[in-house]
């Protein structure tokens, strides 16, 4: 059985436990070589679970968000690195089936190779700019030729470039006062990596640079433009705490299994005993319990939700991100104190788990983004 043949939710969250497991025993092989986890995007392309979100009239599932990250926090259990990488293309995905943003003629064609096994993400980031969400305006340029569009520039953070076959690629479009998503194939002439993915975060993702030398693309690859439109939530970028949560579910079992084996001889028993350890695991655990619940009673409302009411949902969707995020930093933390400087070697994969949810906090939106939403939310609130 594989994903497009599963229909209960179940069936499907028990062939991700099976593929989450393979992924674990690949992580430490990728994160030493600094590599990229291509059996693992293999066997999610193989299995079905990349079209999942691709609408039914498609082909696709169309899955809720709920199960989309449920789903990928079990990946990232595994494996954060794939977990994220692959998040992007299926967030995405659901987004522009919600969103409806684009012309249904290339929507169409796009699931359509979606669902023949193609993978995409966007490329926003640029290294003058910063991140997308806090508004600088790409380097990346557009100019309009005929009946093509001549894109140059550079972008940063490509996650997956090492296996995407389409890149939506922000740019500023020359002559107007306008930024431009165009859909770029990486068949395309003047597509190039560079690999400068250097990050001791989340090391197989191979957010690689991606080149743009005068990439001719048909004026019909002019997706969306992009205006205040582009600021409404977007809930399906809840797959970003999804991951650092299952990453934090990881380190909390091998914190857990570490503290049933280990027995030094000066207490006559495994440490788990010991009320200093079972106080972090309580605290650990305590923190995972308000963390899933926050996320997933969010992704149901979004889920439950019309379109007029998701747009009120900014403010609780950036807490989501900032509290799943910050706690799956102390829990990682909290389990390493329980394994101790063991927790530090190479083997361990505790110290892996650490460097890895550390890169949450630079992931969309900002920390300091979110406090200021919401503090500006508390206030408009008050004063209605």
């Amino acid at each position: 059985m594989n994903f497009i043949q599963a229909k209960a939710f179940e069936e499907k969250y028990e062939l991700m436990k099976r593929l989450s497991s393979q992924f674990s025993t690949r992580a430490h092989q990728v994160d030493v070589e600094g590599g990229f986890p291509f059996e693992n995007i293999d066997d999610l392309k193989k299995s079905g679970y990349t079209s999942l979100t691709v609408p039914k009239k498609y082909g696709g599932q169309e899955i809720s968000l709920f199960e989309l990250l449920r789903l990928q926090e079990k990946i990232a259990e595994g494996d954060g690195a794939t977990a994220l990488s692959i998040g992007w293309h299926m967030g995405i995905i659901k987004n522009l089936a919600e969103k409806e943003v684009w012309s249904e003629a290339v929507f169409k064609k796009m699931c359509e190779a979606i669902m023949n096994g193609a993978l995409i993400n966007a490329a926003a980031t640029e290294a003058n700019t910063g991140s997308p969400t806090r508004g600088g305006k790409p380097e990346t340029t557009a100019e309009e030729k005929g009946n093509h569009w001549v894109i140059n520039g550079r972008k940063t953070f490509t996650t997956m470039s090492p296996v995407l076959d389409y890149f939506i690629v922000s740019a500023t479009i020359k002559d107007e006062n306008k930024v431009g998503n165009f859909l770029v194939p990486r068949s395309t002439t003047g597509v190039l990596i560079e690999e400068t993915w250097d990050s001791i975060a989340l090391r197989g993702t191979g957010s690689h640079d991606l080149l743009l030398h005068n990439v001719i693309v048909p004026i019909e690859n002019l997706v969306e433009t992009i205006g205040n439109d582009g600021k409404k939530p977007n809930g399906w970028l809840l797959h970003i705490p999804a991951c650092y949560l299952g990453i934090a579910k990881a380190a909390k079992t091998q914190a857990i299994e570490f503290a049933s084996t280990y027995s030094p001889n000066s207490i006559g028993g495994a440490i788990i005993d010991l009320p200093n350890v079972r106080q972090k695991i309580g605290e650990i655990e305590l923190s995972l319990m308000q963390a899933e619940s926050f996320l997933y009673s969010v992704a149901n409302q979004w889920d439950q939700s019309e379109v007029h009411s998701r747009e009120g949902m900014a403010p609780i969707l950036g807490a989501v991100k900032l509290s799943v995020t910050n706690t799956a930093v102390s829990v990682v933390d909290l389990a390493m104190r329980i394994v101790g400087a063991r927790s530090l070697s190479l083997k361990n994969p505790l110290q892996r788990y650490y460097r890895d949810v550390r890169a949450g906090l630079h992931n969309p939106p900002m920390d300091d983004m979110t406090i200021q939403m919401l503090a500006n939310h508390a206030i408009h609130s008050h004063q209605k």
